[in-house]
């Protein structure tokens, strides 16, 4: 990982960034119609490498905001994610509107 994003990372969500595990080139995403990352606890599953991830720092704020502060802390359950999909959508999923405000307020930081 870039120093400088390994250190923003830091920073944002201290040493508990050494617990999530990066899984490259990941079957779970065909899964899921083959998005960018799928996230469960403490797991990042990556349809492509980790350099293609780590190109897009918002989009790596954005997975770690799902792990660490919405996954990890239970806030997020596959049940309650399935459930914000049916009645709002996907862009409009509470859980993937704060995700995407998180990594936007912080990527330019």
């Amino acid at each position: 990982m870039p120093p400088a994003l390994r250190s923003l990372l830091l920073e944002l969500f201290g040493p508990e960034i050494n617990s999530v595990m990066v899984i490259e080139y990941s079957w779970i995403n065909a899964l899921h119609g083959w998005p960018l990352a799928v996230t469960r606890r403490n797991r990042i599953y990556l349809r492509f490498g980790l350099a293609h991830f780590h190109a897009r720092p918002e989009l790596v704020l954005h997975e770690y905001f799902h792990v660490l502060r919405q996954w990890n802390t239970g806030r997020l359950t596959l049940w309650r994610y399935v459930l914000c999909c049916l009645r709002h959508g996907y862009w409009n999923n509470p859980f993937e509107v704060e995700a995407r405000a998180f990594a936007a307020q912080h990527s330019s930081a």
